[in-house]
């Protein structure tokens, strides 16, 4: 559930109109739902009450501080994926031994941040992560806590570029050279192994790849604990789908029941990194329609907001809902909505049947609260949008639009040009 709905066919997120807002900032924006953040997690954790189990929201998902703040404050941890995610985990005063750090290329550097910062381990993702985490720890005297991010070869069954737990995919370590990875991990001065990791894929809207993973994974832990291998903690990554246009994922509580059965008996907190699922219907980007252009092939609803606001559509072919701010007009058109980029692929939704918007309308873009600002860019030097929090009647701005100065922060012109 979350918090946006119509009252007498204006948008609202919780008690706050979305067109008040347009007035008082302008737009484009984005704008968050204090009590979906709040109820989502509260889902998620009360769905595993019965067994250990620690939630890291995946900050990757939405990054934004106040967005962190409001999980750390419901004793949320974090999967973090570069320094900067630390940095931002810091910030919101994450209690470090929740954080669990992920990733494919973790350079020396962050990693000697993330032992002196104290994170409860990394998720190892090559052979030679091992050898560099050992080096690094060992040069400052620490001992890392590790898991070994294992590739179950499972088919999630969601988009290619979002899935993650495959053969061919660049994360994590084939299943079956896993056992001789923790088996050399073991020999290593600095290393402590604690832990198996597993993350298959993003989106997933149904259960079965994960049942599929568990079975795998749940063998391996039963192996390396029969080698003496004291695992405390398995990570189940996240994945969990959202409702788009007409997914029915699974809810966090059937999701549990096949997770918590999936491991019965193995003496593991589990760890969960849910990002999409806690963020994604928490939010909206909210656009003012700049012109409708009628073509002879097609219509164009020419909005403020562009690819460089919201990429998900141009990079995945991605469906994000359409909505109207005043839901009053009941006619519709069948059209693009597109933004002002220079690009044929700049577009947030392709022939689609929307509401008749007419110039100066508002426009929502639903589902936008995950994979949204945190992918922005300056493109066509366009300056990133405000992020908008509401908590019931409050609105607080947690992001400013950026200014025509922060396109060009940290940019010089050397004499002589």
């Amino acid at each position: 559930m979350n918090y946006f709905q119509y009252r007498d066919n204006e948008l609202f997120c919780e008690d706050v109109a979305l067109k008040d807002i347009a007035k008082q900032i302008g737009t484009p924006f984005y704008v968050y739902s204090h009590a979906t953040l709040s109820r989502h997690l509260e889902a998620f954790t009360s769905a595993f009450a019965e067994v250990p189990h620690l939630i890291c929201y995946s900050i990757k998902a939405n990054s934004n501080l106040a967005v962190l703040k409001t999980f750390v404050s419901h004793n949320a941890g974090f999967d973090i994926v570069s320094g900067g995610e630390l940095f931002r985990a810091k910030q919101v005063g994450c209690d470090p031994a929740k954080i669990v750090y992920s990733g494919v290329g973790k350079t020396e550097a962050e990693i000697a941040e993330a032992l002196e910062a104290g994170i409860l381990m990394f998720n190892v993702e090559s052979a030679q992560e091992l050898d560099t985490i050992n080096a690094v720890a060992g040069r400052l005297g620490k001992k890392a806590g590790i898991a070994i991010r294992v590739n179950p070869d499972v088919d999630p069954q969601t988009h290619p570029y979002i899935s993650t737990g495959m053969k061919k995919a660049k994360f994590g370590i084939n299943i079956s050279q896993a056992l001789e990875d923790y088996r050399r991990a073991a020999t290593l001065p600095n290393l402590e192994v604690i832990g198996v990791d597993c993350h298959i894929g993003s989106q997933l809207t149904k259960l079965s790849p994960f049942v599929d993973a568990i079975a795998k994974i749940r063998e391996l832990v039963e192996t390396l604990q029969q080698e003496g291998f004291a695992i405390k903690y398995l990570d189940l990554g996240g994945g969990l789908g959202i409702t788009y246009e007409e997914e029915e994922p699974p809810s966090p509580a059937d999701y549990a029941k096949v997770i918590i059965e999936g491991t019965k008996g193995l003496g593991v907190t589990l760890i969960f990194e849910p990002g999409r699922v806690m963020v994604g219907n928490a939010g909206m980007l909210v656009s003012k329609v700049l012109y409708v252009k009628h073509g002879e092939a097609r219509n164009f609803v020419i909005v403020d907001a562009a690819m460089n606001d919201l990429t998900r559509p141009a990079l995945y072919g991605s469906y994000q809902g359409i909505q109207a701010v005043d839901n009053s007009v009941s006619d519709t058109i069948t059209a693009d909505v597109v933004g002002p980029i220079c690009e044929s692929g700049d577009f947030l939704a392709q022939d689609r049947d929307i509401p008749a918007f007419a110039q100066g309308d508002l426009l929502a873009v639903a589902s936008a609260g995950a994979y949204g600002f945190t992918m922005s860019s300056n493109y066509n030097s366009r300056r990133r949008v405000p992020e908008i929090m509401v908590k019931g009647d409050q609105v607080m701005v947690v992001r400013e639009r950026e200014t025509y100065e922060d396109l060009i922060k940290g940019e010089k012109i050397p004499e002589g040009i």
